[in-house]
């Protein structure tokens, strides 16, 4: 199996998980994300999800192009509106709640390493299709 196909059954495994949980009992689901204690510890989560974005970068450029991955994005976000739209009010509701308690200053400060390597990346994807 190449690190690709690996990276797949991955995603695979963990999403099917996933569903046949949910689809047995939903509320099982966040007993599940409560033990799992990454979002308890953001700094920890932050700099482990670097270092496998980066791996997973390393090894999907290996075989595309950055403009073939942020088209593949494009599909993947298509995916997540399907997925939050089904809980709108709530989804609608959180975001409210976020920008109301940080104003947008204080969250691009919080958020300043996921703003500043998006940002690197659309420099990249536009420069590959401009250059």
């Amino acid at each position: 199996m190449t690190p690709i196909e690996i990276m797949a059954l991955i995603v695979a495994v963990f999403v099917g998980f996933k569903l046949l949980v949910v689809l047995i009992s939903p509320k099982s689901w966040m007993g599940i994300v409560k033990t799992v204690t990454i979002w308890k510890n953001p700094i920890p989560t932050i700099l482990v999800s670097i270092v496998l974005a980066a791996v997973t970068l390393f090894y999907l450029l290996q075989e595309l192009t950055i403009v073939q991955i942020f088209a593949t994005t494009l599909f993947v976000m298509f995916l997540m509106i399907i997925s939050l739209s089904s809980c709108a009010k709530a989804t609608l509701a959180l975001e409210k709640q976020v920008f109301k308690e940080l104003d947008v200053k204080k969250l691009s400060m919080e958020a300043w390493l996921a703003i500043i390597v998006w940002g690197i990346l659309v420099i990249w994807v536009l420069w590959a299709l401009f250059a």
